[in-house]
């Protein structure tokens, strides 16, 4: 396909707004789209939140957030009391305060670049999959918009069930008993798109026994605001989710499938050194540990992640380590302080340390692209997030999945069922499950197996973002879309 020519020099250039909710796994897609669009031609505006820049500024730098000539930030205000907390906010207070206090400063942002900025008007508005306001600001000032999706299409697909359990009666459920009594392993087959679901398989939010609860009805009334789009761009490939996007099509047909984003970035080469293609983590990144990885044999890692989100209980973060300490294999272990409940600070017990202390790295944050590229990473012991289950297919790594919540129960099904490159760990976590999950798939014949298999996905995902491929053609349409649009 013939590529769009960018603006010359004495053009101005067509003016996107992107504006993510404010999550670590949403921003890094942003973060990737933005850039790709940078590289075409586009002037950015990225939106943050005040609090979400502020870790920005903390993590990268503040000649990293000053921008570039044709790439700004702006901030917006989200409504939640100040903290100087080193972690995601309260994710229901965040959904709850984006539809409440989004709305009134985005606007406002949205005319303030119109009417002050020494850039083009704006071109296009590129909101989050699970934002209402942008496009209400959008349609209000007469701006087309297009919202980014930037979870799997099967959890989607999952998210479009949620007002048809409540419509067959099986929610809300009565009480908490659901949760052990059996309920979550009905099967459902009456959905199109998703198959050999379960009701633990939908997305985690439809485990309520009140329909009035926040993040249910964020989630039941958001994604089919977002099929009302004039299109939805999806971090994914047609050959790995082709059965959900058959079915989201039939809603909306204007899907552009781009993904995945970090391989589509190879084309387009950072233009300038210091704005690199990493610069959206909130956190600091351990330049060291890829170091350590040097020291090992090809395939012979364990790498363990479980997001920016994930929490534990600080039973089962003991559990995890001394079943992956009795496999005696090494392994690389990212840890936020937070990660256990209610705790600021992630501790581990000092015997531990000392048994694993001659093949065990933990660190805080990485660049996760980086480790899992690593030839001596053989397996990813996962929380089951969409950028993370991208990543490991990109790089040809099985995995070991621990779903927490949204749509990662969804994600995890499939890649044990569906894909094949995985098995789930009991979300009651035994140290003797972890050991002998981590022995087998290192190095059983399942493990072979599934690296196989991963192998062949990250055929497929290259093929889709090689020159000609469906998602790097799939990009160049959307950017036409973007300038069609604004020519109407």
């Amino acid at each position: 396909m013939d590529s769009v020519s960018p603006p010359s020099s004495n053009q101005q250039k067509p003016h996107v707004v992107l504006v993510p909710f404010p999550a670590q796994g949403h921003v890094n897609p942003f973060m990737q789209l933005a850039k790709l669009l940078r590289c075409n031609g586009f002037h950015i505006t990225f939106v943050n939140t005040e609090f979400n820049h502020k870790r920005l500024i903390k993590s990268l730098g503040p000649d990293f957030v000053k921008g570039l000539p044709d790439f700004q930030f702006e901030t917006i205000p989200d409504g939640l009391p100040e903290s100087d907390k080193d972690a995601t906010q309260d994710i229901p207070m965040l959904c709850a305060s984006t539809r409440k206090n989004f709305y009134v400063p985005f606007k406002e942002l949205v005319i303030k670049l119109n009417t002050s900025s020494p850039h083009t008007p704006v071109t296009c508005i590129i909101g989050d999959g699970n934002y209402d306001f942008a496009g209400r600001v959008a349609n209000e000032l007469g701006i087309p918009e297009m919202q980014f999706w930037t979870a799997s299409s099967v959890g989607f697909v999952g998210y479009l069930q949620f007002d048809q359990l409540a419509k067959r009666g099986i929610l809300p459920f009565k009480d908490e008993n659901f949760v052990t009594d059996g309920t979550l392993d009905t099967s459902l087959d009456w959905i199109s798109g998703i198959k050999n679901i379960r009701l633990k398989d939908l997305p985690s939010f439809m485990r309520v026994t009140d329909l009035n609860d926040i993040m249910f009805d964020f989630f039941c009334y958001e994604p089919p605001n977002c099929l009302r789009s004039s299109a939805i761009i999806i971090n994914t490939f047609e050959d790995f989710e082709n059965e959900a996007l058959d079915t989201l099509r039939a809603k909306n047909p204007n899907i552009y499938t781009i993904g995945p984003l970090h391989m589509l970035g190879r084309h387009f080469p950072e233009k300038d050194n210091g704005f690199k293609a990493s610069g959206s983590s909130f956190w600091k990144n351990d330049q060291e540990c890829i170091k350590w990885l040097d020291k090992w044999e090809p395939c012979s890692v364990l790498y363990v992640n479980y997001g920016s989100i994930t929490f534990m209980s600080d039973h089962h973060l003991k559990e995890f380590a001394w079943g992956i300490a009795n496999s005696k294999l090494p392994f690389l272990w990212i840890m936020r302080p937070d990660v256990v409940i209610g705790e600021e600070t992630t501790t581990l017990p000092q015997e531990f340390l000392d048994e694993v202390k001659d093949r065990g790295y933990i660190t805080n944050w990485c660049f996760q692209d980086q480790v899992l590229a690593h030839p001596s990473v053989a397996v990813f012991l996962t929380h089951c997030g969409w950028n993370s289950t991208l990543e490991a297919i990109s790089f040809g790594v099985p995995t070991i999945c621990w779903p927490f919540f949204a749509e990662q129960q969804t994600n995890c099904r499939y890649l044990c069922n569906t894909w094949k490159i995985g098995m789930e760990i009991n979300h009651d976590v035994k140290r003797e499950e972890i050991t002998e999950l981590v022995i087998e798939m290192m190095k059983g014949e399942k493990g072979k197996e599934m690296r196989q298999k991963s192998l062949e996905w990250k055929k497929k995902a290259t093929n889709a973002t090689d020159l000609e491929g469906s998602s790097y053609n799939n990009f160049y349409k959307l950017i036409k879309e973007i300038l069609h649009l604004n020519a109407i």
